[in-house]
């Protein structure tokens, strides 16, 4: 039997005055996930658990089939995992943003969206300058790269430190949101350190000089510890690939043992190859029997408030992605597909949220729930509630009967 997970990342939201009431989901047009909704189950699961920060390492590995409370470690060494850094016991990786400071004002948690080749040379610039053996800097896709502290004296008072997230801040005073905890001089000083160094950069000179945001600060956040999960073959006896441009997924995806699919045009954000992703899985599907297809744009858009590419994200994500994969498998008898985002991500809020997310499980074995659309309303009145999301794939993954 093959199976297909489908994330459209931060899709779900709160209801919008603007829509009439409706979410950002509910008011855009999917026609396929309605149909699937129709034809399979609808209901709520808890992708966050309780006590757990709402962000996509831990909404993700929920999907995966991995309970948080057993497996996460931080967001950092799951993107270390798929960007090939090594890390020893004692080190502690950290996700690296490159953001916008306009004076004490954090003003872009993306540095505009910058690209992977002007990111890099900013990040290199940031190593040469602050980089020793015991601190390193990785360049990694657009405004997200990795450190690492190799100071294993310094562990435990890493972990301790509470950090933002900088897409949870956009708009808000840095000095009041700069790290908290026994270590926050030695993050805060490096943080505030690499201003100087990028603020003459050649990369930032050409962005302002084309009135883009520059990377002129980094921020750090997401620290955590090596990890190890055991994988889709040691649970489950399959092989599997995973599609993503965010080197979390990735990460978290390779731990599992799955194969990471390249898709040309896979940015992670608006303009993202929504079909040549749908196009991979099926390939993908003729040796494996699971993939997990994850689409970020549509939590970008609510990071930016702008829910108009909320709603076009969603709407792509249907018709390029959801519909080109049910067109496929829909006579089909042997094949079980979740679709499901992993956290919700409000417009109006600019945030995660930790509430449950709509999904919708279809396929060999799946009774009609008898919902008309796939929504967060028809969701709710379905009445079928996952308190733990990390067991809905472990069920999928059975011939038994849901």
């Amino acid at each position: 039997m093959k199976t297909i997970v489908m994330v459209c990342d931060g899709m779900g939201d709160y209801p919008i005055e603007q829509l009439g009431g409706r979410t950002p989901l509910e008011a855009a047009k999917t026609p396929f996930m309605d149909q699937i909704g129709r034809e399979g189950k609808v209901g709520l699961a808890r992708t966050i658990p309780p006590g757990f920060v709402p962000a996509s390492d831990v909404g993700n590995l929920s999907i995966l089939g991995y309970d948080p409370a057993l497996y996460f470690s931080g967001r950092g060494p799951l993107e270390a995992a798929n960007m090939g850094v090594d890390l020893a016991d004692g080190d502690v990786c950290f996700r690296c943003n490159l953001v916008t400071a306009d004076g004490d004002l954090l003003l872009d948690y993306s540095a505009g969206h910058i690209s992977s080749e002007e990111a890099a040379s900013l990040i290199r610039a940031i190593d040469e300058r602050l980089g020793s053996p015991a601190l390193n800097f990785y360049p990694g896709i657009m405004y997200r790269h990795l450190t690492v502290f190799r100071e294993p004296e310094l562990k435990e008072a890493l972990l301790k430190t509470t950090c933002n997230p900088p897409h949870d801040i956009m708009g808000w005073k840095i000095s009041e949101h700069l790290p908290k905890g026994p270590a926050r001089d030695r993050l805060t000083e490096i943080m505030e350190a690499s201003k100087e160094i990028l603020a003459g950069h050649e990369v930032n000179k050409v962005r302002i000089d084309l009135k883009e945001n520059p990377g002129n600060m980094i921020w750090l956040w997401g620290q955590g510890t090596r990890l190890k999960i055991p994988t889709f073959q040691e649970r489950w006896n399959l092989t599997g690939s995973v599609i993503s441009a965010v080197d979390l997924v990735r990460g978290a995806g390779r731990l599992a043992g799955l194969e990471v699919l390249q898709v040309p045009g896979a940015t992670g954000y608006y303009d993202t190859n929504y079909l040549g992703k749908a196009e991979h899985a099926l390939a993908s599907l003729k040796k494996h029997d699971f993939v997990f297809v994850h689409v970020e744009a549509a939590d970008e858009a609510g990071h930016n408030g702008d829910l108009r590419q909320k709603i076009a994200a969603i709407e792509n994500f249907d018709r390029l992605v959801v519909g080109t994969i049910y067109n496929h498998f829909k006579s089909l008898k042997a094949v079980r597909f979740l679709i499901i985002p992993d956290h919700l991500t409000s417009v109006q809020k600019r945030t995660h949220v930790a509430d449950p997310v709509p999904f919708c499980i279809w396929g060999k074995g799946i009774s009609a729930g008898g919902t008309e659309t796939f929504g967060e309303s028809s969701a709710k009145q379905s009445g079928w509630m996952v308190e733990a999301a990390h067991e809905i794939l472990p069920s999928l993954l059975t011939e038994k009967t849901i």
